[in-house]
């Protein structure tokens, strides 16, 4: 028994590892959300659908939108693609684009 310890220990601190990763990963989508729901007066629901099709129309993975977004509250700068795309999703359910 005492053999299969190390494999345990190693199985354990991966899974570990992918737990902490994945709650950091939740943490920064959330935090996407919440800037989407504050620019658009949304639904939580409704921030969510935004943020994932901004991710999919875009092409680029749903976490690094989310990144996108909250660097873009912090900084106020937002490439071209992800802003164009942004503002087309928003206006599904606010209108026109907001400045910014």
């Amino acid at each position: 028994m005492t053999d299969h310890v190390p494999e345990h220990v190693d199985k354990l601190r991966n899974e570990n590892a992918q737990l902490h990763e994945a709650l950091r990963s939740h943490a920064v989508v959330d935090q996407a959300i919440g800037v989407v729901l504050a620019i658009g007066q949304l639904t939580p629901e409704q921030g969510w659908h935004v943020l994932k099709e901004v991710s999919q129309r875009t092409n680029i993975k749903l976490r690094h939108v989310a990144e996108l977004l909250i660097d873009w509250a912090r900084t106020g700068q937002l490439c071209a693609d992800v802003r164009t795309e942004l503002d087309r999703q928003l206006s599904q359910y606010t209108g026109p684009p907001h400045g910014g």
